[in-house]
């Protein structure tokens, strides 16, 4: 199968390419850093599935995600990031994703997910699987980070990890008004007062790597 890797850090485009090397069945054919380079790519290059991270410089992975399945939909894109399943991976499997896998992941679980996604199936860990299982037998309510936005959730991810409304802005080539106005919904919407609660939150619902 042909692989298409979008990341915008360059050593983990690397270390993908180095554990793809190693699969029999799978070839890179490119690779991408940023939003517009990964579309372009996806419409030049001749691909079977792709591994996107969430988090890209000029539009979030989310956002890419729905332009190339509005423009591929037959093709598997599989949802690399840092963030944990629990948030993020039933938004990007609700968006279209074929899967969702953790950065942490052994490199025999990437391979286990692409070979699931070009099978037309659905990926998640088992432990994932089985949260989720429990939470439907349960009639669990959601937590109230659940019912943030992707961007929000990504704002809320860099502020438990100490960066500043400049720092986020300019990572997310956002203005600091925007993010500020992010901020802002993500305290309501959690029901906290300042950052130092938002890092508690964040602990206490193990959202944190």
């Amino acid at each position: 199968m042909n692989v298409l890797i979008a990341d915008d850090h360059a050593v983990v485009r690397e270390g993908l390419k180095q554990i793809l090397s190693l699969a029999p069945d799978m070839k890179v054919v490119g690779e991408a850093g940023n939003a517009q380079d990964t579309l372009q790519a996806a419409r030049n290059l001749d691909w079977d599935v792709m591994i996107l991270d969430y988090s890209m410089p000029g539009a979030n992975g989310m956002t890419v995600l729905r332009s190339l399945k509005e423009s591929f939909p037959s093709r598997p894109v599989l949802m690399l990031s840092i963030y944990p399943e629990d948030v993020m991976a039933l938004s990007a499997l609700r968006a279209g994703a074929a899967g969702y896998v953790n950065k942490g992941c052994a490199s025999e679980e990437l391979t286990v997910a692409l070979r699931r996604a070009i099978g037309g199936k659905k990926y998640v860990s088992a432990a994932f699987s089985e949260r989720l299982a429990a939470g439907l037998e349960d009639g669990a309510k959601g937590a109230p980070h659940e019912s943030l936005s992707d961007r929000e959730y990504h704002v809320m991810f860099m502020l438990a990890k100490g960066k500043s409304i400049s720092l986020i802005a300019d990572e997310l080539l956002l203005s600091r008004s925007t993010v500020s106005t992010y901020r802002n919904r993500i305290l309501k919407k959690l029901a906290l007062g300042n950052n130092a609660d938002l890092v508690r939150y964040t602990i206490k619902h193990r959202l944190m790597e």
